[in-house]
């Protein structure tokens, strides 16, 4: 039974309606697949930049916190150096005040007259020659010579070897000096500095220790008090 032009039509109408609808729906489906694809790759780079976001943020963090604690150290170390300076100036004034009273010794020629005898005995000991030069304050010259000869018989009475004193005539320590003498031997290639001063420094360096105790008490970090 032969079609007729309008039973053609329309099944060509039908079968171009289905292809379209076919189509549509495959349409429909790239769609829908790629604005999966877009979304998982979407959240994927999002989650990715997340991450880099963070870590730099927590490298920031670290850097900043390394950086405060390095600041904090720098601080304490010095707070800790001005503290130390500090003591060590009270010690130093402490020191100066104990230099400035050793003049007052001077001032009393019976206790100046015993120390000046046992200052030349000492360096009499540690030379242990027999000519000697005396070194003295300008202001101690008269007092100085006139005590050799009992210093002398001291010396022989314990060692007995004489030895001969004099005054240095050509060098005199300074008149600044708290008091004390200097003895020299062998054409003074040999010198004992027995000044006040000289014997104060060398019993204070003995002496720092206990006196930073008895200034700050005792510090529980230190293993040694040298």
């Amino acid at each position: 039974m032969a079609l007729s032009d309008a039973d053609v039509q329309k099944q060509i109408k039908h079968m171009m309606a289905f292809i379209e609808q076919e189509a549509n729906e495959k349409a429909e489906e790239i769609d829908a697949k790629a604005e999966e694809e877009f979304n998982i790759e979407k959240g994927r780079l999002v989650q990715q930049q997340r991450l880099k976001i963070m870590e730099y943020y927590e490298k920031k963090e670290k850097q900043v916190e390394l950086q405060k604690k390095i600041q904090s150290s720098n601080m304490l170390n010095q707070a800790r150096l001005k503290v130390l300076k500090v003591r060590e100036d009270h010690v130093r004034a402490v020191l100066e005040d104990a230099r400035k009273r050793l003049g007052e010794v001077t001032r009393d020629s019976g206790k100046y007259t015993q120390i000046l005898e046992s200052l030349i005995l000492q360096g009499l000991y540690q030379l242990f020659e027999k000519d000697i030069t005396v070194r003295v304050r300008p202001q101690d010259r008269e007092l100085v010579k006139s005590i050799m000869p009992n210093v002398s018989q001291k010396y022989k009475d314990i060692t007995g070897k004489d030895v001969n004193l004099k005054i240095d005539d050509e060098s005199h320590l300074s008149q600044e000096t708290t008091g004390g003498v200097e003895l020299l031997a062998l054409r003074n290639k040999i010198k004992i500095n027995n000044t006040l001063e000289a014997r104060l420094e060398l019993i204070s360096q003995q002496l720092i220790p206990q006196i930073r105790n008895a200034l700050f008490g005792r510090n529980v970090n230190r293993k040694f008090t040298d």
